[in-house]
């Protein structure tokens, strides 16, 4: 509380040097025809118009000196006009966009200006009718279509994406640029909290965005923007209501956008209802008993029991609701706003289960409904309820007469916790109270030159409690002071930027009666009596750097390269880890220990290694045409990674009564039994243990490319294609696991007056480049539908609309999904709904 008075008292203080007000500028922006663009925006920072139906505008209230006059419209190419203003009002401005295939759209993720088509790394920008129509209950099934995005399907409400192969603490979740706070990163079986239904944009930037975000970003980031701290004024109602026959899921939405002439108010709001979802086939994947260094012998779909008939995915219902209100108090030079924000979640998580039956899905009949099996039928169902409250304070404000003409600031406090639940108890609690704080500083143009320093403070308090509290409770701080600038030599932009952090993880000891369970495991473990393996605080001192080229060669083309120096500090589960995943079904340890093998067995100590930050050296080659009836931008990567952190399966079994080998040994025991019934027993005995995977340090090479084309056949009928491919390969030769396979798909849209629709086609290949223990997946081919019918007279925007995913209930299967063999995508559903704006 002490801090968000400081907060406010400076804001304040801010806001009363204001200089004062001068010039005003109008205009007109026109197409290359010279007809005028209606709804552009034209802005000069936060002093944002939109132009009438005839492409005028009036900006007022600009002050003297250089201003960076902004227009932006969609589906044009966007443009920048430097104005010099000395007390007269300047007229007849005269803005000529040419037009764009592409969708060019501005980039809140970055501190300077840019949009998609300006940046020297690849970005994707989700938004408007686009945005609405790739919605889906996660984040990750929302962006999975996205080029070089995929997704980890963890069912349906607990899937994240994976960028570039890379997920996890390597991918930052972000709402308004600030930390989402859940625990998302730490497994794949926990959802990300951000709820996208009530977003305007979403952002993901591929490559290392650490300069931005840190060291938790070195993979990429995604940003989630919203309207929940309100930036301008506006008088709206908007709302949308839809049902999928997939899930029987109903879902409701509606935000209120309102104010006075100092303070703007907003409200939004969600509610979503869904069962176990439609599966085309059986839950479980059988794969062939003689498979051979993670390969199988015969095509895995050939493993199906032919009775098995389709039904639904156990376990994989989900209620959610949410509200944020907020509220902004606009000022003269900029705003300084606050929200809260409450979402409460209840989710299934499919093949979680804690039964006495085989932990890797044995039991084909456990996963699968059958339509008319009833719930009460089941076995130990666990779910999580996830509870989460945010703070927000944003403030922008602007001082053109100071060498220091903009501080925008970002404040966050995130109370989360999701508990895991089975039969009706609780198992295991986990908590996350995380503080952030970043604060932009403007510097006015120098020589050319626009910058900004950004300070960035981050604590983060993480506690798991319960039956699987796999990784101790931890404090992370990060401090962080990164410098970015930005200039123009003729048609060439240039970008650098450098970024030093620390980082501290702090393991806390907190005893419980859990923690008497664990130590009993340690004496099951270690016959040496050891009980207790004593964790210090890590310190680390993360450096990253980028210089990155955007050229204009021509115009509508240009090029962007860039190259980052990027570090990462490990998160606190790949250091401290020791104990059972059990929603990846593994034992887990960090990279602070080893497995010690001695005559009595193997035992769990603290490693002798060091371990490092993980060092990234980013190389991203970007080509784009953006103007006429053709565009496309493609791109090429190539990482290479020192001290990588990756798990790796040690091929042992961890199981009440110790650590076990589960090589072929095993099933020669079961083989020379005489009774059929005992060798079943103990074949089942053995694999109930979880496999145990430990953290290692290697060096890993990834690269691929990425591309998207658009072409406007005709005026009402554009076709679209995307393909991407990653490889990624550790220094000895192996394969990282559960990297995405390579992908084409592309799309047909017909846009009519009043009405728009469109078909898309993905084929996914098959994955075979495997890491150890892991099996190939098969490719498959998905075709969605939709179409859209826009109502004249209703509100300012009300459109029905129809969406049909899977058309052909293809039975496919997510090769980076830890649930790939019992958790195939759901079969095909169509979506009604309707959403409206007044």
């Amino acid at each position: 509380m002490r801090f968000n008075r400081l907060y406010t008292a400076t804001a304040l203080a801010f806001s009363m040097a204001t200089p004062a007000w001068a010039a005003t500028i109008s205009g007109q922006v026109v197409d290359t025809q010279g007809k005028g663009i209606a709804d552009a925006e034209v802005s000069i920072l936060q002093n944002r118009v939109v132009t009438d139906e005839n492409g005028l505008f009036t900006l007022t209230d600009v002050a003297d000196g250089t201003a960076e006059l902004h227009v932006e419209a969609r589906y044009f190419t966007h443009k920048n006009r430097n104005l010099t203003l000395s007390g007269n009002d300047v007229d007849n401005v005269i803005v000529k966009l040419s037009p764009s295939v592409m969708d060019v759209v501005d980039v809140y993720a970055t501190p300077l200006h840019t949009s998609t088509m300006e940046s020297a790394l690849p970005v994707n920008v989700l938004s408007a009718d686009e945005l609405r129509l790739k919605q889906a209950s996660t984040l990750g099934e929302t962006l999975k279509h996205e080029v070089g995005v995929h997704s980890s399907y963890f069912g349906p409400v607990s899937s994240s994406p994976i960028i570039r192969g890379l997920d996890g603490p390597r991918v930052l979740i972000t709402q308004n640029g600030l930390d989402a706070g859940d625990a998302s990163r730490v497994g794949p079986d926990h959802i990300v909290s951000t709820e996208t239904t009530t977003a305007t944009q979403i952002e993901v930037l591929r490559g290392p965005a650490t300069l931005f975000y840190g060291s938790g970003a070195i993979g990429g980031v995604v940003n989630v923007v919203d309207n929940r701290v309100p930036t301008e004024l506006e008088q709206s109602v908007g709302f949308s209501l839809q049902h999928n026959s997939v899930a029987d899921e109903d879902l409701a939405t509606i935000d209120i956008n309102t104010g006075t002439d100092s303070f703007a108010i907003h409200f939004d709001g969600f509610w979503r209802e869904a069962n176990d979802y439609k599966i085309p086939g059986p839950a479980e994947l059988e794969h062939d008993e003689h498979e051979e260094d993670g390969h199988d012998e015969h095509d895995e779909h050939d493993q199906h029991d032919e009775h098995e008939e389709s039904g639904r995915l156990a376990n994989s219902s989900n209620d959610a609701k949410g509200f944020t209100v907020g509220t902004s108090y606009l000022l003269d030079n900029g705003f300084v706003g606050f929200s809260y924000g409450h979402t409460d979640r209840t989710y299934g998580i499919p093949g979680h289960s804690h039964a006495s039956h085989d932990e890797h899905g044995e039991h084909a009949d456990e996963m699968l409904i059958e339509e008319e099996h009833e719930e009460e039928g089941h076995e130990e169902q666990v779910f999580g309820d996830l509870t989460q409250d945010r703070f927000q304070m944003l403030s922008d404000l602007r001082f053109d007469d100071n060498f220091l003409n903009r501080v925008a600031s970002k404040v966050s406090y995130t109370d989360y916790q999701h508990q895991e639940i089975e039969d009706g108890q609780v198992g295991t609690t986990f908590k996350n109270q995380l503080w952030e704080a970043k604060f932009d500083l403007y510097h006015r143009e120098y020589n050319g030159f626009k910058g900004a320093w950004t300070l960035h403070y981050k604590q983060s308090d993480f506690e798991a409690t319960g039956d699987e509290a796999f990784t101790p409770p931890s404090k992370t701080d990060t401090l962080a002071f990164a410098w970015l600038e930005e200039k123009h030599f003729g048609d060439v932009l240039l970008q650098v930027g450098a970024r030093i952090e620390h980082v501290t993880l702090d393991p806390v000891h907190v005893h419980d009666e859990h923690e008497d369970h664990e130590h009993e495991m340690d004496e099951s473990l270690d016959h040496e009596g050891h009980t207790e393996l004593e964790l210090s605080k890590q310190d680390f001192t993360p450096i990253s750097a980028s210089a990155g080229l955007v050229w204009d060669y021509q115009p509508g083309y240009n090029l962007g390269l860039s190259f980052a120096f990027s570090q990462r500090a490990p998160s606190a589960a790949e250091l401290f880890s020791n104990g059972p995943h059990i929603g990846t079904n593994s034992y887990e340890l960090g990279a602070l220990y080893e497995l010690h093998e001695e005559d009595d067995g193997y035992h769990i100590e603290l490693s002798d290694q060091d371990v490092n930050v993980e060092t990234s050296y980013n190389l991203d080659l970007t080509w784009r045409k953006f103007s006429g009836d053709f565009g496309f931008v493609a791109s090429v990567f190539y990482n290479h990674s020192e001290d990588f952190y990756y798990q790796q399966d040690t091929g042992l079994l961890f199981e009440d009564s110790g650590i076990h080998d589960h090589g072929e040994e095993a099933h020669e025991e079961h083989e020379s039994e005489e009774h059929e019934e005992a060798e079943m027993e103990e074949h089942d005995h053995d694999e109930e243990g979880l496999p145990i995977f430990v953290y290692r340090q290697d060096d890993v090479d990834m690269y691929g490319f990425e591309a998207e084309m658009v072409y406007q056949f005709s005026e009402p009928l554009k076709v679209n294609v995307f393909t991407d491919y990653i490889r990624a390969k550790l220094a000895d030769g192996g394969n990282l696991p559960r990297i995405p396979p390579m992908r084409i798909g592309g799309g047909l849209q017909y846009q009519a007056s009043n009405f728009e629709t469109g078909v898309n086609v993905t084929h996914y290949f098959e994955q075979d480049q495997l890491a150890s223990l892991e099996t190939e997946t098969d490719s498959y081919t998905m075709v969605d539908l939709h179409a859209n019918y826009y109502l004249d007279g209703i509100g300012d925007d009300t459109v029905l609309f129809l969406k049909v995913d899977n058309v052909f209930d293809t039975e496919a299967r997510v090769h980076s999904s830890f649930l790939k063999d019992i958790a195939p995508l759901p079969g095909r559903g169509i979506t009604l709904g309707v959403r409206a704006r007044f």
